[in-house]
């Protein structure tokens, strides 16, 4: 069935990369790896002595040679291995569990880090829900085979080994009855193998597209009843489920190929044992104990089989998720190494061009240079590019030509390297306000500042509403606690800048939500923190412009005009005809 449209998602990792990013994961824990190994084998071979001691004891039992005393001190020393295996298995799960805790915190902060360094470009084509499906869903995938599957396959693979050993030491015939299920259970699990990574993947590249449509839908959701969109969007929306809906069916339809074929090759042996090993008493070739402690290692194998069985569907749910969480790196901006500081605050920006389609290009061969402590001021129509360069000179993103540095250095290598965040602050009219107190929200950008320094920054914005607040910084903001409107945000904001203390500072219409008078004053004081800061600000309000040292007016992706507010008035270009215009002048 043909879609009206397709968002754009991000790459999925191939199988290499994946195993080499599994083999990184072990590596950087190997002191739990060894250990978990080490009391999987001890608990797997306490749990081998069992059935052996008790065929003993029907060996001994059929031979009439065995003192009431024997059996007791046989039967102690089973339920001495049963106890033993029992603690011995509980150490390596909760070894293993707290292995999967901490392998999963890693690998949280890496997709929030490699979220966090995505191209602007890639973060706007891809929407928020292949982004929010990787990052939960995905997340919550791998999360069940780090705290669960890792424990339970470590322990059930070492028990099976054990286990099909054991039945081989008592007789090589009943051996090889133990394996002649692993024939199917090899041929289901290549099957099955061939064909579930690509349905994993499919199922959640559709998960993905719902959850995309929901979101644009609800945040857009006056605008599709404005313009009577509600039909199609629910037809969307349903062409989506039912994309979902398919893709699960593949899966599913994989499972009741696996699951009952592997269950009949765990059966198969049981029944083979019992009757080779029944015939082989009658003739005097087995003991019956030998045939006990045979039969008894393959009814105790059903239990790690089946939860080997069980692991094998959701370490190919995971393992897609996995590649999938994977691949949000692939796109993501690295950092370099030997990435040098800066020589200076100097902002350089050399025939820069980008484009957020390839061949619609939005800037083409932009040339700009901004001194530390001028004030800038970029002004334009809407569409000229205005936004889309202050996302470059932020490191936002990376230019497709030319290069955008500061100090000598390219500003998206030095945002990727984290080293940013004290040099360059990029101020939109999309403010934040994280859950916690005002106090969490202030001291994230200076972890150090006071009480007293916090309550400056804020009354240098004229945030007066933090006087009324219940418990002042102590005050619990966002959901579930006071809910700040867009103009208080905004304070909130610039005041934690001047925390942060950048040498440059870019104002993307930053206050425009701020009556007039409150905005001059913030764009002032934060201006003015230290006299060597720089201030670019990207503005309708040509008053920002009359203020500034210089200004930079764009026209279809390029800088036309480049000069003082008088200089380009009298010259009569671009910038006069924008002038006049904002004065009501004809």
């Amino acid at each position: 069935m043909s879609r009206p449209y397709e968002t754009p998602r991000l790459p999925v990792a191939d199988t290499k990369t994946v195993r080499r990013a599994v083999r990184q994961l072990f590596k950087e824990d190997l002191g739990a790896v060894f250990g978990i190994l080490l009391l999987t084998c001890c608990a797997a071979l306490a749990g081998v002595a069992g059935p052996w001691l008790l065929g003993r004891i029907v060996s001994k039992v059929q031979a009439g040679d065995l003192a009431v005393s024997e059996v007791d001190s046989l039967a102690a020393s089973v339920l001495g291995f049963a106890a033993a295996q029992l603690v011995l298995t509980r150490w390596a799960r909760a070894l293993s569990h707290r292995f999967g805790e901490r392998t999963l915190a890693r690998l949280r902060e890496e997709v929030i880090d490699r979220a966090l360094a995505l191209p602007g470009r890639i973060a706007d084509e891809v929407g928020t829900g292949d982004l929010v499906t990787r990052s939960t869903l995905d997340i919550s995938a791998v999360a069940a085979t780090l705290r669960n599957a890792a424990p339970d396959i470590f322990v059930a693979g070492v028990q099976v080994v054990f286990m099909f050993g054991a039945v081989f030491f008592l007789d090589p015939l009943l051996g090889l009855c133990s394996i002649v299920g692993l024939p199917l259970v090899w041929w289901v699990s290549r099957w099955y193998l061939a064909r579930s990574r690509d349905a994993y993947l499919a199922e959640g590249a559709a998960a993905g597209e719902v959850s995309e449509i929901l979101n644009s839908t609800a945040h857009g959701a006056r605008t599709v009843e404005a313009y009577g969109l509600q039909t199609r969007q629910n037809h969307t929306l349903d062409q989506a489920i039912d994309t979902t809906y398919h893709a699960n069916a593949r899966t599913l339809s994989l499972r009741t190929v696996l699951f009952p074929l592997t269950e009949f090759a765990h059966t198969l042996p049981m029944a083979l044992i019992l009757l080779v090993g029944g015939l082989g008493y009658l003739h005097g070739n087995l003991a019956l104990g030998v045939v006990v402690s045979g039969s008894m290692y393959m009814w105790k194998l059903v239990d790690p089989l089946n939860q080997m069985l069980y692991w094998v569907e959701q370490l190919q749910r995971s393992g897609a998720s996995f590649a999938r969480i994977k691949g949000v790196g692939l796109v993501a901006h690295t950092a370099n190494p030997q990435l040098p500081a800066p020589d200076d605050d100097l902002i350089e920006v050399e025939g820069v061009g980008y484009s957020y389609v390839p061949g619609h290009e939005v800037l083409t061969d932009v040339k700009l240079q901004v001194r530390p402590g001028e004030r800038l001021a970029v002004v334009g129509r809407s569409g000229a590019g205005k936004s889309t360069l202050g996302k470059l000179l932020s490191g936002v993103d990376a230019p497709d030509t030319g290069s955008v540095r500061v100090g000598g250095v390219p500003v998206a290598d030095l945002a990727a390297a984290g080293e940013l965040g004290n040099r360059i602050v990029l101020i939109t009219q999309q403010h934040h306000v994280f859950m916690g107190t005002l106090r969490d929200n202030m001291t994230m950008a200076a972890s150090e500042a006071d009480d007293e320094t916090i309550l400056a920054a804020l009354r240098m914005v004229e945030a007066d509403w933090v006087a009324e607040l219940p418990d002042g910084l102590d005050t619990q903001l966002g959901s579930g606690g006071v809910e700040l409107e867009a103009a208080q945000a905004q304070q909130l904001t610039l005041a934690r800048v001047h925390l942060a203390d950048p040498h440059t500072l870019i104002l993307d219409e930053a206050t425009s939500l701020l009556d007039p008078t409150t905005a001059r004053h913030a764009e002032r004081a934060v201006a003015a923190v230290r006299t060597d800061r720089t201030v670019i600000a990207i503005a309708h309000r040509l008053q920002t412009a009359h203020d500034a040292d210089r200004v930079a007016v764009m026209e279809s992706g390029r800088i036309v005009e480049l000069g003082t507010h008088d200089e380009l008035v009298g010259a009569g270009g671009p910038y006069s005809a924008l002038w006049r215009s904002w004065n009501g002048e004809s």
